[in-house]
């Protein structure tokens, strides 16, 4: 019988791209997710019931238990970038993560993937960082055998970086951004997810930084990606402190609106989590020690930032329209 992994998170937006992978290999996938009458796109990763939906709440240990028992690998892709309803940070991104390498080593299930964050540090002054490096402590004081990935910035159709600064594009002739000048390495989200594949299906150990070949400022990025939309815009870099300003007031919008209004915009950690680098450390192992050539950002954004021209995918024709005489 072919072998067994649950993804937890497995319909978000890197969870998704393992599982296809993994599908692909032959691999029985078990999707782990709080609602999975909303992930039913994922069984046609694979033949008929090989890639299945299942509920699961990363908070209770029932569920997590339930959703391993007899899995031969776990991957867990859950890990939220601001609080909302009781999605905190720490029961989620430490509690959750504690409890799912806890109960693996239980179930004695043979490999354990755990997608963490370039900058997890139990030190640092931001909640996602501060967080993501307990995960992280709590993973390897149960199960000192897990693979720990730690990527940069995720780029891919369904990612909430570029997709968010080019729709914020559509706005007005101004872009206002804060930590223009901090450095990010840009990884494609299918190399991610062939890193995880990697980890799973090699005797590969340790923590592995994952970040594309290109490294540059947030207002250099911004910068490529006005270019792929075709709008010229006056990007402004905001002083931190303005930064927080922002944030603390979307917080309270969030707060004051008991979490109708979902701050997905700017929070007060990002902004913190913003005053750092996000690239690959010099002595850490990468995508080229998991047999992974990571993918350039100019193969990947046009395909779908597209949608941002003005005319969309018909920007070339209306181009050429122009050059037409009567």
């Amino acid at each position: 019988m072919a072998k067994l992994v649950t993804i937890y998170g497995g319909s978000g937006f890197v969870g998704r791209y393992i599982a296809r992978r993994l599908a692909k290999d032959g691999w029985r996938v078990r999707v782990a997710v709080r609602r999975p009458n909303e992930a039913g796109f994922v069984r046609t990763y694979g033949a008929v019931g090989q890639v299945e939906p299942i509920l699961c709440n990363i908070r209770d240990d029932a569920s997590v238990a339930a959703a391993m028992t007899g899995a031969d690998a776990v991957v867990n892709c859950v890990g939220i970038l601001n609080e909302h309803g009781k999605n905190r940070f720490d029961s989620v991104q430490v509690e959750g993560a504690e409890r799912v390498a806890r109960l693996s080593a239980v179930e004695g299930v043979a490999r354990l993937v755990h997608l963490s964050a370039i900058g997890a540090d139990a030190d640092a002054e931001s909640d996602y960082a501060r967080t993501k490096g307990e995960g992280e402590a709590a993973i390897l004081a149960a199960r000192p055998d897990a693979v720990i990935l730690r990527p940069s910035v995720i780029f891919g159709d369904e990612d909430q970086f570029f997709n968010r600064f080019a729709s914020l594009s559509r706005l007005g002739p101004v872009l206002k951004i804060v930590g223009g000048d901090t450095r990010f390495q840009p990884v494609y989200v299918d190399d991610v997810a062939a890193a995880a594949v990697a980890a799973i299906e090699t005797d590969a150990a340790g923590t592995y930084e994952l970040g594309g070949p290109e490294v540059d400022t947030l207002r250099g990025l911004i910068g490529d990606m006005l270019k792929i939309v075709q709008r010229r815009r006056l990007v402004i870099n905001l002083p931190f402190w303005v930064g927080s300003i922002i944030g603390f007031s979307f917080d309270m919008a969030q707060v004051c609106t008991g979490g109708l209004f979902n701050n997905g915009i700017l929070t007060r950690d990002q902004v913190r989590n913003l005053r750092n680098d996000n690239v690959v450390a010099d002595d850490a192992k990468g995508l080229a020690d998991l047999g992974v050539t990571p993918t350039a950002m100019e193969v990947v954004l046009p395909t779908y930032l597209y949608r941002f021209r003005s005319g969309g995918q018909y920007n070339a024709i209306k181009d050429s329209a122009k050059n037409l005489r009567a």
